[in-house]
């Protein structure tokens, strides 16, 4: 099980300034400092793929997987510069629908698309091409996995590592300044007081829960008729699994700064992340191949479950304490 953070109770002195005290604990306890921490290990995965670009090089594949902790840990702050030019978009292309990603992949590498040699053309390409999901197919997929240690297999994994190392930096960097619109909300910024800033924070909380339920569990689940498991987020990489434990990781560290005022509804969701952890860690199942078998897939739909009554604590106990209004979050509409 994944090593779980945990705040103590902070008590507001203040309660007029309640909503924004929170709002700038989750900038300097959780947004911020993850984002540095995507930045960091995006910047290595770099670094290892200039030294060694070879699919199966232990330095390149181990750097692969923290970059993609660091995402996964902030994927669910769909706000402000992570949303600017499609960031998010080119750095973690899932759910691929339509199999873009190993069409553009393939297409790259059938034309020898001289691309991959100029930095500021690449960033041009489609987001399906560029990201993490594209650089597991080069690193982990038979069809397209090199132990070459030079050509165009190894331009194109540079290219990769350097386009994402540029995104998550742009990110991190712009968040600098963009905190400023959350923490002093404004009638002619993006949030026009404390509790339209709050609302953001919460909707990031949320966003990240549900994510998880629908998608990294939902979509290999598929149906009882009819399971799904290849269609489970970084399978190839054995990572489905790790991808769900990192995510309940950092939504539980954002829900235990969100609810530190309200201590009953702070108890609540420690016993049900607590449970969710519990039913991850049993599972052993690294990228779901299992739920075609009906006990394994009992399992996951437990897990699934564990996690929609973590948002049932937010929805009908959290947001009316915070006085929020829980509304749409960034996946409506997808």
């Amino acid at each position: 099980m994944l090593k779980r953070l945990v705040f103590g109770a902070v008590f507001l002195a203040q309660p007029v300034m309640a909503e924004q005290l929170l709002v700038n604990d989750a900038l300097d306890a959780h947004i911020l400092p993850r984002y540095e921490v995507l930045a960091e290990s995006t910047a290595h995965l770099h670094d290892a793929a200039q030294t060694s670009c070879a699919s199966n090089a232990p330095d390149l594949r181990q750097a692969f997987g923290q970059a993609f902790d660091g995402w996964v840990g902030v994927s669910h702050i769909r706000t402000g510069p992570s949303e600017e030019n499609e960031r998010a978009f080119a750095i973690a292309f899932w759910p691929d629908t339509k199999g873009f990603t190993p069409k553009s992949l393939a297409t790259l590498i059938r034309d020898q698309d001289p691309v991959v040699q100029d930095p500021v053309e690449f960033k041009t390409l489609s987001i399906a091409a560029r990201g993490l999901y594209a650089l597991e197919f080069l690193l982990y997929d038979p069809a397209f996995v090199s132990e070459a240690k030079e050509g165009y297999h190894c331009d194109l994994v540079k290219a990769i590592t350097t386009e994402i190392a540029r995104n998550a930096s742009e990110i991190r960097n712009a968040w600098q300044s963009y905190q400023a619109k959350l923490r002093e909300p404004s009638p002619d910024g993006p949030y026009r007081d404390e509790t339209e800033a709050l609302r953001e924070v919460y909707k990031a909380l949320g966003t990240g829960l549900q994510f998880t339920a629908d998608a990294r569990l939902g979509r290999p689940l598929g149906t009882f008729e009819r399971p799904r498991p290849k269609r489970a987020e970084a399978r190839r990489s054995q990572r489905s699994l790790r991808h769900v434990e990192v995510s309940l990781q950092s939504t539980y560290e954002l829900a235990l700064i969100l609810s530190q005022t309200e201590l009953d509804i702070r108890q609540s969701l420690r016993l049900a992340f607590d449970r969710a952890f519990e039913l991850a860690a049993a599972l052993e199942d690294s990228d779901f191949s299992g739920v075609a078998d009906p006990m394994a897939r009992f399992r996951v739909e437990v897990l699934q479950q564990s996690i929609l009554r973590i948002m049932d604590i937010l929805t009908l106990e959290l947001a009316p304490a915070l006085g929020v209004n829980p509304g749409f979050n960034a996946l409506d509409g997808d």
